[in-house]
């Protein structure tokens, strides 16, 4: 029983495999190496934005708002909107300047 069991799974498993890579040179889709292009002056704010966030993930300083506009920009950027990308790239920075100085805050004690 258990040697047909062995056999059903193993042929079962072996349909599967081939039938995983059936839409793999099908057209309809973006080439993996097609990028949208975006401006020179976004593609800087970008990568200023990627490294301002590095910085303040470090420092554990980071806004969640921070990470969030990143995240949005690089989205933007894929699409090739240079628009958004700057504009989200910016916001990024400024809440991570923001997060940056609020560790130079005074400690505030609670009680006493």
């Amino acid at each position: 029983m258990s040697k047909v069991l062995l056999a059903l799974t193993s042929v079962a498993l072996l349909g599967l495999s081939g039938c995983a890579d059936l839409y793999v040179n099908q057209p309809g889709g973006k080439p993996a190496a097609a990028k949208a292009a975006i401006s020179a002056e976004a593609q800087a704010a970008l990568n200023a934005a990627q490294a301002d966030v590095k910085d303040a993930k470090a420092k554990n300083a980071l806004w969640t708002t921070a990470d969030a506009a990143l995240k949005a920009a690089e989205e933007a950027a894929a699409k090739g909107d240079s628009a958004t990308v700057l504009k989200q790239a910016k916001l990024a920075s400024d809440h991570v300047k923001k997060g940056l100085a609020q560790l130079n805050y005074p400690v505030l004690k609670v009680g006493d």
